[in-house]
C-alpha cells in the first residue's frame, strides 16, 4: 500500500514518540509575526534559552501594521509590537522582512513569494491560516504562542497524527466560479467542524488546473472547515513557481525538484475518507451567516429556520440571522453593503487583482460604499504597479492601500463602524471579526466583491460583468 503526502512528510520529520503517544515532529520552517511572537520570545528569555535554528525562522509585520500613512507615527501599541519584533529578531538572529525591506507583507504571502515555502517540508506559524502553505505540498500548521516558544527553542512540536481526507473535485467550473467559490462550497458541504482531526488533501482535475495562487486560496481556508491542515500535491506548476525564488537553492535544482515531487501521494495511497464533488454543481458562492459554512450560491435565498432539519440547526440559523439582520427566505442578491474589501492572505495576490482589473474599467463604486484594496505584500504591490493595476482600481473609485492584513482581522485602523455590512474577500465572517462588535461580513471572491461594490449590494458578478473562463475552468 502506498502513502499519502501527509504520511510521507510526517514520517520524514518524525524525531520520536513522547510518553503520551504524540509525535515529536521536526518543524522545517518557522514563520513569525508581531502579534503571537513577543510573549514567546519573552518566555525564552525567562528560561535563558536561545533560538535553536535561527536560519529556519523568518519574520514579518502584517497584522497590526497600518495600510495608510505607514511612514507616519504609529499607534503606540502597534509601534511597541513592531519595535519588539525588531529587537527580538536582532537579538536572536532571525531574518526580518520589515517595512523598510521592500519585502514586507502578510506572512502567508511572503513565505511563498520568497521561496521559503517548499514541498515536502513542515511549516509552523502562530497564525491559524498557515495551512495556506500546503498549496506547495507542505504540511503547515497554525500554532499558539506557547507552541511558538517550543519551536523557537527546540525546532520541534509535539503533535497527534491526523487522519487524511481526500477531497476530489473533477469536471469543469462554470465561468465566474473561482477558487474561493470552490473552498466555500466544500466548507458548506462538509461543515465548519467536519475536518476536525483531519488533514485535507485536495485532488482532482480542478485543482490540477488551478494556478499556485488559486491553490493557496483553497488551502488557506482549510482551517475554516475544521481541518488542521490542507495541501495539494506538488507538480510541474509547483516547480515552475519556485524556480529562481530568493530562498530556493538553484544549484542542482533538477535534483531538488525531483525530491520535491517524490513527496506527492502515491497512486495507491490509503485514505481515511474520500469525498467527491462535481465541479459543475458549484456556483459563485457567498456566506450569509456568522460561520464560513453558512454559505449559499448567489442565486439562492437566505435559509429559513422554520425549515431546519434539527433544533440545533434552527437555533444556529436564528442566531446568525439576528446578528446579520437578514430576513429568512429572501434572495441574498440585493442585500445592501456599505464596505467592500479586497485583500487578505486568502485573496491578496497578484492574480486576484489582475482578475478584478480585467472587469472594472468603465464601472464605478456605488455611492455610499467604501471600497478598499490591500495588496498582500510590498512585492505584490510593486508587481501591480508595474502593470498599472492600482490606477484601474482608483479610476473605478477604490482606495489602493499599503500591504498588510488590514480589514481581515482589523487589528489596525481598517475597521468596520457600527453594523456596517462588508463584502469581503477574506476568510472569516465571525461576529466582530472586522473590527466592530456589531460589524457584519459576507465572504466571496474578489470579483464578486467588486461586483457588490459597483452595485452597492450583493450581486452576481456574471450579471455585472462579462466574465471569461479562468484556467481552472477550462476542460
Amino acid at each position: 500500500m502506498g502513502k499519502s503526502l501527509f504520511q510521507k512528510v510526517w514520517d520524514a520529520h518524525t524525531v520520536g514518540t513522547i510518553a503520551d503517544g504524540r509525535t515529536q515532529l521536526l518543524i522545517g520552517t518557522h514563520l513569525i509575526h508581531e502579534v503571537t511572537s513577543p510573549q514567546a520570545f519573552g518566555m525564552l528569555r525567562d528560561l535563558g534559552l536561545t533560538v535553536k535554528y535561527p536560519t529556519r525562522t523568518f519574520a514579518t509585520v502584517d497584522h497590526i501594521v497600518p495600510t495608510q500613512n505607514q511612514d507616519a507615527p504609529q499607534d503606540p501599541l502597534a509601534a511597541e509590537m513592531m519595535q519588539a519584533l525588531r529587537k527580538n529578531c536582532d537579538d536572536f538572529g532571525v531574518t526580518y522582512f520589515d517595512l523598510a525591506s521592500g519585502k514586507q507583507g502578510i506572512v502567508h504571502v511572503v513565505g511563498p513569494e520568497q521561496g521559503i515555502t517548499q514541498p515536502g517540508t513542515t511549516i509552523a506559524c502562530g497564525d491559524s491560516h498557515t495551512a495556506t502553505h500546503g498549496a506547495f505540498g507542505a504540511i503547515a500548521f497554525g500554532i499558539g504562542t506557547t507552541q511558538v516558544r517550543d519551536v523557537l527553542a527546540t525546532q520541534t512540536l509535539a503533535l497527534e497524527a491526523l487522519k487524511v481526507r481526500r477531497i476530489e473535485v473533477n469536471g469543469s467550473l462554470r465561468p465566474g466560479v473561482y477558487a474561493k467559490d470552490v473552498i466555500l462550497h466544500i466548507i458548506r458541504q462538509l461543515g465548519a467542524q467536519g475536518g476536525i482531526g483531519f488533514a485535507y488533501e485536495y485532488a482532482g482535475d480542478v485543482f490540477d488546473r488551478m494556478s499556485m495562487e488559486e491553490r493557496m486560496t483553497v488551502c488557506n481556508m482549510s482551517i475554516e472547515g475544521g481541518a488542521r491542515c490542507g495541501y495539494v500535491n506538488p507538480d510541474a506548476k509547483t516547480i515552475a513557481y519556485l524556480s529562481g525564488r530568493p530562498y530556493v537553492d538553484m544549484e542542482n535544482f533538477s535534483e531538488t525538484a525531483s525530491r520535491w515531487l517524490s513527496f506527492a501521494s502515491d497512486a495507491d495511497a490509503d485514505y481515511d475518507d474520500i469525498v467527491r464533488i462535481s465541479a459543475e454543481e458549484i456556483e459563485p458562492s457567498v456566506t450569509w451567516g456568522i460561520s464560513p459554512d453558512q454559505g449559499i450560491g448567489i442565486t439562492e435565498s437566505i435559509p429559513d429556520p422554520a425549515k431546519a432539519s434539527s433544533p440545533l440547526e434552527k437555533s444556529s440559523i436564528e442566531e446568525a440571522l439576528a446578528y446579520m439582520k437578514l430576513a429568512p427566505g429572501t434572495p441574498i442578491q440585493g442585500v445592501p453593503i456599505q464596505v467592500a474589501f479586497i485583500g487578505s492572505c486568502t485573496n491578496g495576490r497578484l492574480s486576484d487583482f489582475r482578475e478584478v482589473a480585467k472587469y472594472i474599467s468603465g464601472h464605478r463604486v456605488a455611492s455610499g460604499v467604501t471600497a478598499i484594496v490591500v495588496p498582500g505584500s510590498q512585492i505584490v504591490a510593486k508587481q501591480c504597479e508595474a502593470e498599472g493595476i492600482p490606477d484601474i482600481f482608483r479610476a473605478a473609485g477604490f482606495e489602493w492601500r499599503g500591504a498588510g492584513c488590514s480589514m481581515c482581522l482589523a487589528m489596525n485602523p481598517d475597521k468596520l463602524v457600527g453594523d456596517q455590512l462588508c463584502a469581503s474577500s477574506s476568510n472569516r465572517n465571525f461576529k466582530g471579526r472586522q473590527g466592530s462588535p456589531t460589524g457584519r461580513t459576507i465572504l466571496m471572491s474578489p470579483v464578486m466583491v467588486a461586483a457588490a461594490a459597483i452595485r452597492g449590494s450583493v450581486a452576481d458578478a456574471r450579471e455585472v460583468f462579462t466574465l471569461q473562463p479562468s484556467a481552472a475552468v477550462a476542460s
